[in-house]
């Protein structure tokens, strides 16, 4: 990991997300036609947080540079509310919705693929931006959290934002189909409404867990590290 800059790193990731994203939106599929667009899809949802959170990664990266040796505290103080705010988003939203991705994604489609990823989908969207959308974003922000020390916020407080995030994900799903008359995602189309509340409960359990397993870690790498460090010392 040292042998590579971890603002260097974050320029990398950064703009792996902006080609992803570009791609994604080029590609010619029904489903970005029709109402919601690609923002019904969490997968893209995700995608824009991750690259939100790792250009507010390169910002501060950016900032404290310039900032480096100078005495303003107005500088200082901006600089720390970025920083609050970057610990937040990777507490809140980047960990716990990335990972959320990724296992749903994947426990899906090995699962039965037509579930969540028909095959169809093959005619539009190549392996590696399949990849790039549902594989990558665990590693890249696992790196982040292993390069960077992020304060969580308390527990409490931190399940609550994640359940309005995963809640209101929900209801936006639900607005979609009362529009359209389709469900976002085919495994809702195949199970009873009945199914469906106790999916939507599972789901928001599981990116609750996601969230709690996110602070386990963070405090794990940055715990031993300071120990590693005491010992040397």
């Amino acid at each position: 990991m040292a042998l590579i800059p971890s603002q260097v790193l974050r320029v990398a990731i950064l703009m792996s997300y902006f080609s992803i994203l570009c791609h994604y939106k080029a590609l010619d599929m029904p489903a970005h036609q029709t109402y919601g667009g690609s923002w019904k899809f969490l997968t893209f949802i995700d995608l824009v947080i991750q690259a939100v959170f790792f250009g507010l990664c390169v910002l501060i990266d950016v900032s404290s540079l310039l900032t480096k040796g100078g005495d303003s505290r107005e500088q200082e103080r901006q600089l720390r509310k970025l920083i609050g705010l970057r610990d937040w988003m990777m507490a809140v939203l980047a960990f716990p919705v990335g990972a959320f991705v990724v296992f749903t994604f994947w426990s899906l489609y090995l699962y039965d693929r037509e579930l969540v990823y028909p095959k169809l989908l093959d005619n539009f969207i190549p392996q590696w931006l399949n990849h790039g959308m549902h594989t990558t974003v665990l590693p890249f922000i696992i790196i982040e959290m292993r390069t960077t020390h992020h304060r969580y916020p308390s527990r409490s407080s931190g399940l609550v934002a994640v359940c309005c995030f995963g809640v209101g994900y929900i209801l936006w799903t639900c607005w979609v189909h009362e529009v359209t008359g389709v469900w976002v995602y085919p495994v809702l189309e195949r199970i009873t409404p009945l199914a469906r509340v106790a999916f939507f409960s599972a789901m928001t359990a599981v990116i609750c867990v996601f969230y709690t397993l996110g602070e386990i870690l963070n405090s794990y790498i940055w715990d031993k590290q300071q120990t590693d460090k005491v010992k040397g010392e």
